[in-house]
């Protein structure tokens, strides 16, 4: 049978299902069922998920259930857990999920259990943190590291960025200070050079490839820099640089020592690679001990995701809600809306594993998509400052956009009264959201608001690093089992290759197949650099 969802004969009954259910607005369902909220939110461990507010019933997500089943959900689900190659197209294992089991798991990739290699990484890891925690770990001149500068860009430099920014919100937790550079604009490297101390500082280079040129460009301003205020102690790239990869020939050929260098496996695709030696950077800055926090906050959203039956099952809902707002009710958009300012950068990290995992229109069988839809478009940014920009076009646009509110319940600011205001102001959002505002409407329509616009509510106890482990975990489950679904690999992203190829050209005026506008703006630019 084939995987195309579109095949299955229940995909016919899910549009009758979307053509009536429109008929009926939101409201009217839990005017209907008093008990919607109970049947439809799940409590598990610290979090409680609220999908009552979704233009879905019941025995649509058992229709959705049915067609994932159909694809082979439980099937590929355990083959990306036991380490096969479901990423088909690059022919490797996708084990992101193995970097957090326990040391006694065994999963097998071409015969080897990488398991005990994962926790010898995690013990070489402690090792180096716990010298920063007790401030042995010191350059050239004998002064203690107490800073880290983190240059990578991608899945090396979002998932690290994102975290530190959720839990350095305690200054008495941070052993050492911590600063990102991803773009190959001179001043984001600049800007982070300018504020540090070339003696205390440890650079971290994350690339996989080890051959990125926006990463490896950083690096070499980053050892320049280095160089020149150290010169006189010694080798400065000795005792000031670490690197993350899978190329250990191109780390050496950097000259960062042997020792400085940890690994990261090729069934570790980039956007899920916070899990790995990538998030040295989170524990050399805030502790070996948050690290393992996190790392065991996903390892139990694994265990749900797993065991859970589908219509119980938390990022199977949050799949099977947004393939039915993307697919049956039109909606292209998502948007995601942290309040807590700690979660500023949690979107863009988002962005990214949805977006670059999903954003495919050739199936798992190498078919053109052209009877459905992949992917959505997701944006967002921290309550309530959304609230003052771009909710107006949530509200009382054109579009239909689903929104997740994420928020946690207690604050750790001890602001208690301002995190009141927080979490009043959200539950008023998803309140309007689905109710809006029709009374006076011939009198003053511009206040008019439609409602019956759906969105899913996610409440954390509070935002530690076991939560915030878990609520990563939750959308990357999410976002495979979409991909599932729609009957496509999540785990390769050629879509971001051929920019990098034409960049490559351009820089060696390889312009042959170029157009007349890059011709012209590559002329321009050279004209104006004379």
């Amino acid at each position: 049978m084939s995987n195309n969802p579109t095949k299955n004969p229940l995909w016919q009954d899910l549009r009758a299902q979307a053509k009536d259910i429109k008929k009926s607005s939101i409201q009217s369902l839990f005017d209907k069922n008093e008990n919607r909220f109970d049947d439809m939110h799940i409590e598990l461990n610290d979090f409680l998920f609220d999908y009552s507010k979704q233009h879905i019933n019941s025995d649509i997500i058992d229709n959705l259930c049915t067609v994932l089943e159909s694809n082979g959900f439980k099937e590929k689900q355990s083959a990306m857990f036991n380490g096969e190659a479901i990423n088909h197209t690059e022919g490797r294992s996708a084990l992101h999920t193995a970097l957090r089991r326990p040391s006694d798991a065994i999963v097998m990739v071409d015969g080897q259990n990488v398991i005990p290699e994962i926790h010898e990484t995690l013990q070489r890891i402690k090792e180096l943190s716990d010298k920063v925690k007790n401030k042995t770990l010191v350059g050239v001149t004998g002064k203690p590291i107490d800073t880290i500068i983190s240059i990578g860009i991608g899945g090396s430099d979002l998932g690290p960025r994102m975290v530190y920014k959720a839990l350095s919100n305690n200054p008495e937790n941070i052993i050492a200070q911590c600063h990102f550079v991803s773009n190959v604009d001179g001043d984001d490297i600049k800007n982070i050079l300018n504020i540090c101390n070339p003696e205390t500082t440890l650079v971290v280079i994350i690339s996989k490839t080890f051959t990125t040129q926006e990463t490896l460009t950083n690096a070499q301003i980053a050892k320049d820099w280095l160089n020149n205020n150290l010169a006189e102690h010694g080798n400065a790239i000795e005792k000031h640089f670490i690197a993350v990869s899978s190329n250990s020939d191109e780390v050496k050929k950097f000259g960062i020592a042997e020792d400085n260098f940890f690994p990261m496996w090729e069934w570790v695709t980039g956007r899920y690679s916070l899990w790995s030696a990538v998030g040295i950077t989170l524990a050399l800055s805030l502790g070996f001990e948050t690290f393992e926090e996190l790392l065991a906050g996903a390892h139990s959203c694994d265990e749900h995701f797993k065991s859970a039956p589908l219509n119980k099952n938390i990022p199977v809902l949050m799949a099977l809600t947004g393939v039915w707002n993307r697919n049956f009710l039109e909606s292209s958009n998502l948007a995601v809306l942290p309040y807590s300012q700690r979660l500023e950068h949690f979107p863009a990290y988002l962005q990214q594993l949805e977006m670059e995992s999903n954003g495919k229109d050739v199936d798992s069988d190498g078919n053109q998509i052209t009877d459905y839809k992949t992917g959505t478009t997701l944006f967002g940014d921290v309550g309530t400052n959304g609230q003052h920009s771009f909710y107006q076009l949530i509200h009382q646009g054109s579009d239909i956009m689903p929104c997740d509110f994420i928020a946690a319940v207690k604050p750790d600011n001890k602001l208690d009264q301002s995190h009141e205001i927080l979490l009043h102001h959200m539950l008023a959002q998803g309140q309007a959201l689905m109710q809006g505002k029709q009374d006076n409407a011939d009198d003053e329509p511009y206040r008019y608001f439609h409602g019956n616009r759906p969105s899913t509510t996610i409440l954390m106890r509070e935002l530690g690093a076991h939560s915030l482990g878990m609520l990563i975990a939750l959308y990357e489950h999410k976002t495979f089992t979409q991909g599932i679904f729609w009957n496509i690999n999540s785990f390769d992203q050629y879509g971001v290759e051929l920019g990098k190829e034409l960049s490559k050209k351009i820089a060696n005026n390889d312009l042959d197949n170029a157009d007349p506008s890059t011709k012209g703006l590559l002329s321009y630019i050279h004209k104006t650099l004379k």
